[in-house]
């Protein structure tokens, strides 16, 4: 496929670059990166069309589960259509206006996928040392206003970000080795004092990553509890089995962004163009495979997905 030439030159415009060092496999990686979409797009929306669907699954997991594939849906539009266009037709141009939104939502959204964890945490919680008050702690209209409270939590904390980086004036080289415009790469492109940028970042990555996690970590001390204190080993399996789907989506979200934050922290010897596969399958594998693994771990929605694929 032949590339545009369609790289602006416009001095308040940044320039994506895509995989610097990897140009020529750019047509290539365009593959997995649009298949990857397509079955994330597909089994989130499935996922979104049952529930709405179905009355008996108007509970309170999989309205959680909703939500999660809502945020599933969002993480990888943001990046993936840009991405293509960096690929396919070489349209690398993007506004600095353009360019900060789209890190402002990339941010925000995550920050509400891991609230949304702690709330399914919670929810686990509930159903295995509560379960006669299940329905009642957790109303709709409870979760409902759980939502609306990590959606104003996220705007709040990501908000700042790019208001603080816009105050600052850009460098004349406005080239970002990326496919997106992530914060560490849009960063470098401030030539001003970024000490207040950089020391609201890590407090921001610390507090939420850290209040999150000790909130996941408290709610499943507490079911292990719960478990132990279950007699019979049928119990135990049955409990634990509840808690497994919920497990690995949590393990498939946290484990690759730590490692991802880690390799773009502290390694420097690592070749620039893994650093950007790295960003950018993190943002692409956990949405893909969340609604695969609660579509194979959860007999119910699994039973529904049959019944629904089967009638048609």
């Amino acid at each position: 496929m032949a590339a545009f030439n369609l790289t602006p030159s416009d001095p308040s415009t940044f320039i994506l670059m895509g995989i610097p060092g990897l140009e020529a496999a750019h047509i290539w990686i365009s593959i997995p990166f649009s298949t990857f979409y397509i079955i994330s797009l597909l089994g989130n929306f499935t996922l979104l069309s049952i529930v709405g669907k179905e009355q008996t699954l108007h509970k309170p997991m999989y309205l959680l589960l909703s939500m999660l594939a809502l945020t599933d849906i969002a993480t990888p539009t943001f990046v993936v259509p840009k991405a293509l266009c960096i690929f396919w037709f070489n349209l690398k141009g993007i506004t600095a206006v353009g360019c900060l939104t789209q890190m402002f939502f990339l941010h925000m959204v995550s920050v509400m996928h891991s609230g949304t964890l702690v709330t399914m945490a919670f929810d686990r919680y509930i159903a295995i040392c509560n379960p006669l008050r299940y329905a009642t702690i957790l109303s709709s209209a409870r979760l409902a206003k759980l939502g609306l409270v990590g959606l104003i939590r996220a705007i709040l904390f990501i908000l700042p970000l790019p208001l603080l980086i816009s105050q600052q004036p850009f460098c004349a080289n406005r080239i970002i080795p990326h496919t997106q415009c992530e914060y560490i790469a849009v960063v470098k492109m401030v030539c001003g004092d970024i000490t207040v940028i950089r020391i609201y970042a890590m407090v921001l990555m610390f507090v939420i990553n850290g209040f999150d996690l000790t909130l996941i970590a408290l709610s499943y001390g507490l079911i292990i509890r719960a478990v132990l204190r279950i007699s019979s080993e049928n119990g135990h399996q049955k409990a634990l089995n509840t808690c497994t789907a919920h497990i690995c989506v949590m393990l498939t979200y946290y484990i690759p962004g730590l490692f991802s934050n880690l390799t773009n922290r502290f390694g420097q010897g690592i070749a620039p163009h893994v650093h950007i596969i790295l960003a950018d399958l993190y943002l692409l594998i956990p949405p893909m495979l969340n609604p695969i693994i609660y579509g194979v771990r959860t007999k119910e929605l699994r039973d529904k997905v049959v019944k629904s694929t089967c009638r048609r």
